[in-house]
């Protein structure tokens, strides 16, 4: 508050053990504690995110019920989080887990109120979204390059390239203020500088020396006005 923060987030789990390991609590605890955290924010006029972890499985304890997220997502919905991302932290999603888990949390949690959160280490990022937006969901937490990780959840990878989700959304017809160009271009710096390959199909597949015209020539094909 003494920064002038206007935003702040509160990190929970749908997982036991995981909580324990990310932020060394249980879950009720956790909780509890941000209830403290959320109503102060609230009262001085800072919006608050709530995030959820494991929201389809947990490296220490496997599959997670829906009913789990459910609860978790209701604590924090009446805390008067503005929105609630569901973090599918360690990739194991599927389409028909996404699904089962958004079915529950649906019945108490509104469409508008929730985002995704998927990392790719099985290559199913892309279509858990797809399941997302079938439910009325529309804000998806993605990351440049698709770096990150976590690392309580060995072998996980980041999250969803941005690269790649501007490209699947904008090939839908759907406009989301993104520029492809600039964001190749910044994946390409990061890595750089990170010495690390990028985890974006798209950027393996677009060399940054790639002008906007040429991109434009890949939208049309995206979009089914050239036959392949």
């Amino acid at each position: 508050m003494q920064c002038g923060v206007k935003e702040i987030a509160v990190f929970a789990s749908a997982s036991e053990m995981f909580s324990k390991r990310n932020i060394n609590c249980t879950i009720e605890e956790s909780l509890e504690r941000f209830s403290e955290v959320v109503s102060t924010a609230l009262t001085n006029g800072i919006r608050v995110r709530g995030y959820i972890s494991c929201v389809v499985g947990c490296p220490y304890e496997g599959a997670v019920p829906p009913h789990n997220v459910t609860r978790v997502a209701t604590a924090l919905y009446k805390m008067g989080c503005y929105e609630i991302s569901l973090g599918d932290t360690i990739g194991v999603g599927t389409p028909g887990t996404m699904r089962l888990m958004l079915e529950d949390v649906l019945t108490v949690i509104p469409a508008d109120r929730l985002a995704v959160h998927c990392h790719d280490t099985y290559g199913q990022a892309l279509a858990n979204i797809l399941t997302a937006m079938e439910f009325g969901i529309s804000v998806f937490d993605s990351s440049i390059a698709g770096l990150g990780g976590c690392p309580y959840a060995r072998g996980a990878s980041g999250n969803v390239a941005t690269e790649d989700l501007v490209y699947m959304l904008e090939g839908m017809g759907i406009e989301t203020g993104a520029d492809l160009t600039s964001l190749l271009r910044t994946g390409h710096y990061i890595c750089g500088k990170l010495k690390k390959p990028s985890n974006s199909k798209v950027a393996k597949a677009l060399p940054v020396k790639e002008t906007s015209k040429t991109l434009e020539s890949y939208a049309n094909v995206r979009k089914g006005s050239l036959c392949v």
